[in-house]
């Protein structure tokens, strides 16, 4: 059966892509069998990818909200948006998860002009800058032209000493990261010249996904049992991570929740973050 995926190419239906993203939300493989039969029976020639997803997410959400909340996780870190500011502050969050000291939004002198810079890090004495590049759509990818743009950035400060986590700190590495992909060939550019990419597929063993998985770095954008805006709310608390909300539900008091709402919502995420 052909389907239309959100690129507007046409495929033929790949159900076992489809059972490997199901099972990896943490339904058991009886669940997955049965909500892969149920989609079966509802698809028609020509069905777009979009309405599978939502059909998948609908059917997980009646097994487990947090099964629903971990299929969930490309489309909620493209609800880090729209401008990408959350997302910065959520890759922040993601390499201090990984012991290094984070800075976000700091403006500093390069050789000949300023630039403003998304993330800062520092471990083990060595000093990299991050630029976030955050795509609104589904299928926008980050081409030569990014890493090209930014090794010059790169290469204008790194001449300087700059006053980040000390006042005469120099910058050595550069990363870039994106929510969806890199091109081929602005991941060979990157590789050539020693910059570090990532991205939600990419390297492949540690990547966006991979990293949320192995060290629960959801974002508050994933759970089920809040609205868009309560989700919003939360962002501008600073309360970027599920993992956050669990030992502080001050915060969903501080957005309105009722008592009861409460409890579903540390329920959730204490599912989707495995802890008991």
């Amino acid at each position: 059966m052909k389907i239309v995926k959100h690129s507007g190419n046409i495929v033929e239906f790949n159900p076992d892509k489809l059972k490997s993203s199901l099972l990896k939300s943490g339904a058991s493989a009886v669940v997955v069998e049965n909500i892969l039969q149920t989609i079966r029976k509802q698809m028609y020639e020509g069905i777009s990818t979009k309405h599978i997803y939502k059909m998948a997410f609908g059917l997980l959400k009646k097994t487990a909200n947090s099964h629903a909340a971990r299929y969930n996780l490309r489309e909620a870190i493209r609800l880090l948006g729209p401008a990408g500011f959350f997302f910065e502050k959520y890759i922040g969050r993601l390499f201090a998860s990984e012991h290094y000291e984070t800075k976000t939004n700091i403006t500093l002198q390069g050789k000949c002009v300023s630039h403003e810079i998304d993330v800062l890090i520092k471990k083990n004495g060595t000093i990299a800058m991050i630029e976030c590049k955050y795509h609104a759509g589904r299928d926008a990818a980050s081409d030569v032209k990014v890493p090209m743009y930014i090794l010059s950035r790169f290469n204008d400060l790194k001449i300087n000493q700059h006053p980040i986590f000390s006042d005469n700190d120099v910058i050595s590495k550069c990363w870039i990261v994106t929510n969806n992909r890199f091109t081929t060939d602005a991941i060979d550019f990157a590789n050539c010249s020693g910059l570090n990419l990532l991205s939600w597929n990419y390297p492949e063993d540690n990547n966006l996904k991979t990293k949320n998985d192995n060290s629960y770095l959801y974002p508050v954008t994933c759970l089920t049992t809040l609205s868009l805006a309560e989700k919003d709310k939360l962002l501008i608390l600073d309360i970027i991570l599920v993992k956050e909300i669990i030992n502080n539900s001050d915060c969903l008091e501080k957005i309105g929740l009722s008592t009861s709402r409460i409890k579903n919502v540390l329920k959730e995420a204490s599912d989707l973050c495995r802890f008991i």
